[in-house]
């Protein structure tokens, strides 16, 4: 058949167009035949993640707290490119930054996808912020792709004000608000110099009451699942040299404040058989608790026929005193005061909640045997938190086909791996923990360097992003996006 001379030129355009690089906005290649979407999910997130990791309240280094300067500022950039992804945005009464993609007439529950944009202090920058990232990603390829208006349930990308807990020393303020968990006595709450959360919030021009923290609030019938994606801030995924895992459940956490009151006095003129010395019974009591957490078993029973916990309900137990303050703090002076604080994580709850007792009575028997006063105020205390195993199922599907999927140098050399994704237990905990209040939850958790997180030298590798952010789109597309 001989075709007509327009025809050929038709055929010709065709072929030279299919052989150029559809490209977005921004001069962005969009992934090409391959899928991968190297440029979005890989390039632009990571330009966009050391981004947000320069915008810190501290002169050289990372510190992005509560509804603070530089967390004002970082929310105006998370708006952006949440817009950018082609989603409509706002932020609520706790300043939680949302942006949501919903098709017209939609009455389906929604998909939620989050993590927290505040940080600790001197922090790496990609705990909470990858998760962020990484969705608006995986969005903004379903939008360059044209594949938002097949979304078949709404999906929200939710950036949360407060899950580190630093400025309040309360942890998830903003995804606890979301699930409607928080209480109203919160906004009483006060930093180390007064200042309340209701203070913080007027000052950022939020109403700050009981009725604005209800409108924070989702109710359960909206809200379909939740997941999030977080470096692992573990050294396993590392160990195992596979980029991305599954988590199965998270550990519960308690927190507390130890107070330990004596008499201040100069060091120089009281003896020390007649010192009530506040600071020796602190360090003895952290002593106490290194020695109940690494060798629980000679200090606790339960089961009665046993006669004590058994391996696998006791692995997993950390606990960690990670602040210690004096009054007056002087070289020269017997302290009148030292507070200290205690950390308390397990993946079985009666085992952490026996801990908290044993301690706690351990505290005042040391108390009184070195004649000072000792209170224990229990500031945080979350249950340990399962992961839903059809989202864990899901998820597990889609980070096997991303990592598959991409070239080997990608994943560390060797051949294509199609091996199971690791499961997984969090020690730490997550947002996803209130969210698990208010609907079923899942987790990927990311490779990251030598384990190491809440510290300038958290890294995760460009490609490790990469796939987080493929196995993310893969989970969106095979499970909201509706076929043609």
């Amino acid at each position: 058949m001989v075709m007509a001379p327009s025809s050929v030129l038709l055929v010709v355009a065709s072929l030279l167009l299919s052989s150029i690089p559809i490209l977005d906005g921004h001069g962005l290649e969009l992934g090409g035949d391959d899928g991968l979407y190297r440029e979005i999910l890989r390039d632009e997130t990571v330009s966009r993640l050391r981004e947000l990791g320069k915008i810190s309240d501290g002169e050289g280094f990372l510190e992005r707290t509560f509804l603070s300067p530089a967390s004002i500022r970082a929310t105006h950039v998370i708006i952006s490119w949440m817009k950018d992804a082609g989603l409509t945005t706002w932020i609520d009464q706790m300043g939680n930054i949302h942006g949501r993609y919903e098709r017209s007439n939609s009455t389906d529950n929604a998909l939620l996808i989050g993590s927290h944009m505040d940080t600790v202090i001197d922090a790496g920058m990609y705990d909470g912020a990858l998760g962020i990232v990484c969705a608006i990603s995986a969005l903004k390829v379903l939008k360059v792709t044209g594949k938002l208006e097949r979304l078949t349930r709404p999906v929200e990308v939710i950036a949360f004000s407060d899950e580190e807990g630093v400025k309040f020393q309360t942890t998830f303020l903003g995804s606890a608000a979301v699930a409607g968990i928080l209480p109203e006595s919160i906004l009483q709450v006060s930093d180390k110099s007064g200042t309340t959360v209701e203070d913080v919030l007027k000052l950022n021009s939020f109403k700050a009451t009981a009725a604005a923290l209800g409108q924070v609030k989702y109710s359960p019938e909206s809200v379909g699942s939740y997941v999030e994606v977080h470096l692992e801030q573990g050294p396993v995924l590392e160990a195992l040299r596979y980029p991305l895992g599954v988590v199965k459940g998270i550990a519960g956490q308690t927190r507390l404040k130890v107070i330990v009151d004596g008499s201040q006095g100069h060091a120089g003129t009281v003896p020390m058989k007649l010192r009530r010395d506040p600071m020796v019974a602190a360090a003895e009591l952290v002593v106490t608790l290194e020695s109940l957490c690494k060798e629980p078993s000679r200090f606790l029973t339960y089961d009665e026929e046993c006669g004590c916990f058994t391996e696998e309900s006791l692995a997993g137990l950390v606990c960690t005193v990670g602040e210690l303050l004096t009054w007056p703090s002087a070289s020269n002076v017997i302290p009148g005061q030292v507070n200290f604080t205690v950390d308390i994580r397990a993946m079985d709850d009666v085992v952490r909640e026996t801990i908290v007792a044993s301690f706690s009575r351990i505290v005042m028997q040391r108390c009184d045997d070195r004649l000072v006063d000792c209170a224990v105020e229990h500031k945080h205390s979350a249950p340990a938190t399962p992961c839903d195993a059809e989202l864990t199922t899901q998820l597990e599907l889609a980070t096997r086909s991303a990592v598959s999927a991409m070239t080997p140098p990608s994943i560390g050399g060797g051949q294509r791996r199609a091996e199971p994704t690791p499961v997984l237990m969090s020690g730490a905990g997550h947002d996803a923990m209130a969210m698990a209040r208010l609907t079923k939850v899942g987790m990927v958790f990311v490779r990251c360097r030598g384990g190491v997180s809440h510290s300038p030298e958290e890294h995760v590798a460009e490609d490790d992003v990469w796939a987080a952010g493929l196995a993310l789109l893969r989970f969106v597309d095979q499970t909201v996006v509706a076929e043609l």
